[in-house]
């Protein structure tokens, strides 16, 4: 079995059981049929590698090895940083890289960071793709995600990507994606990649919701449209005895979806390994996403106790409230890497600006990021179709600009940059690093109730 059961409640009565997919024991079961596994071997045997049942089994046993230490590195990160203020040379390579295939999406939700900050309409290159993919194969990287602030679909070569992922043994990748474009044709070619998760965002229990919060950029987008394309392509999966991608679908809870919890579910729970309510979390606009009760407590907090402005917030699923105490050393630090559609590299994906730079991977991260960026905010100015709904959006400040050379991946990973905001964090100067004194994640704050 790869669930165990939470009850999601909603005030004080409960509106769903919800069953909480165990994606790690279902990877390591399941490791036989990840791409990653069969491509070394399909190569064992084009090579007459005298592949064997014994010595399958070992590279199986090895995938699993890897796969196990990934995650124990994960998630006993803070841990070792507690314990260890001289952590920086303890990481030697990231567990995980997100890789920004395309940074245009198609979509305008209000919710959405891209609401508040210009991000670029663009693509990947190929090039620049497979340069990181040389690197992550040669630094055993286990895990990449193949996207940041866009829709990862618009790329027509996402397909393409996920493969030569796989085949550079790279054990866990996956997709974030609004499902907008994905027709038939393209959840064959998804199906048939070798991605190992693909996690659906739908936000909203009914029509009327899911549209309010889901609007399209460049068309109308409809809720009958994308649950087809989800229900579609979980069916074809079915049908083609698919054990990977594991599929799941996430809301996040907002004041227009809180009364749709289980409507949620019943959409979702026959087709999708892992549904998933995302508590909503205060994103640097407004708070007007959360309910009216909700919003009088948080400013009463704030006049209570003679803030300025008030600290970041979650709003949970039951109505209940937190605010954030005070500051932790982050984990995503010493987890992953940000790389952009053009090699720009930030430290974090919390960093939706990229306004925090610390290096390059190619000449274009250098040459066009400003250019590109000018571009979409000129265009939301003159209200060009497309652009009309990005009424909020500022041109991201600068907090740190790198030597403008081109690096490699372990260049960035071990350098000056990253080490000055690791030993900032472990020694509680957080606040001293401008893009992490106002930053989102819940993960670097400790809460309390209010």
């Amino acid at each position: 079995m790869y669930f165990k059961d939470q009850n999601i409640s909603q005030g004080s009565s409960q509106v769903a059981k919800n069953k909480v997919f165990l994606k790690e024991k279902f990877m390591l079961e399941n490791m036989k049929f990840n791409r990653a596994y069969t491509h070394k071997i399909e190569l064992l045997k084009l090579n007459n590698n005298c592949s064997s049942d014994v010595k399958e089994k070992e590279i199986l046993e090895e995938f699993k090895k890897r796969y196990k230490k990934y995650r124990e590195d994960w998630h006993n990160i803070n841990n070792i940083i507690l314990n260890n203020k001289n952590s920086n040379s303890l990481f030697q390579k990231p567990l995980c890289v997100d890789i920004e295939t395309a940074s245009i999406c198609d979509l305008a939700c209000p919710h959405c960071f891209r609401e508040y900050i210009v991000t670029p309409d663009k693509i990947m290159k190929e090039g620049l793709y497979l340069k990181i993919m040389r690197e992550v194969k040669e630094l055993q990287v286990p895990s990449i995600k193949l996207n940041w602030r866009g829709e990862p679909l618009l790329n027509p070569a996402i397909d393409k990507f996920i493969k030569i992922a796989k085949e550079n043994e790279v054990i866990d990748v996956s997709i974030n994606t609004n499902a907008t474009t994905l027709n038939e044709e393209k959840s064959l070619k998804i199906l048939n990649s070798g991605l190992d998760q693909i996690i659906f965002s739908f936000d909203g229990g009914t029509k009327e919701t899911y549209e309010k919060m889901r609007p399209g950029r460049f068309k109308k987008n409809t809720f009958n449209k994308i649950y087809e394309n989800i229900k579609n392509f979980c069916l074809l999966k079915k049908k083609l005895k698919k054990v990977f991608p594991i599929t799941k679908i996430q809301m996040v809870m907002t004041k227009n979806s809180r009364n749709e919890v289980k409507n949620f579910y019943d959409l979702f729970s026959d087709l999708i390994d892992d549904v998933v309510i995302t508590q909503y979390q205060e994103r640097g606009g407004n708070m007007d996403d959360i309910l009216d009760e909700q919003k009088k407590k948080l400013n009463d907090y704030k006049d209570q106790n003679n803030l300025k402005e008030l600290n970041h917030y979650i709003a949970k699923a039951d109505g209940e409230l937190l605010v954030s105490k005070e500051r932790r050393t982050c984990d995503q630090i010493y987890q992953r890497l940000m790389v952009t559609y053009n090699g720009h590299v930030g430290m974090c994906c919390h960093d939706w600006g990229a306004k925090h730079c610390i290096g390059y991977l190619d000449k274009d991260g250098i040459s066009s990021n400003d250019k590109d960026l000018k571009q979409v905010y000129d265009k939301t100015q003159l209200k060009q179709k497309g652009f009309e709904l990005l009424k909020n959006i500022k041109m991201p400040e600068k907090f740190n600009k790198p030597s403008p050379t081109v690096s490699t991946l372990t260049q960035i990973w071990t350098g000056e940059e990253l080490k000055k905001i690791r030993d900032k964090h472990v020694n509680d100067k957080i606040n001293e690093i401008d893009i992490c004194k106002n930053c989102t994640y819940k993960n670097s704050y400790h809460w309390k109730k209010i």
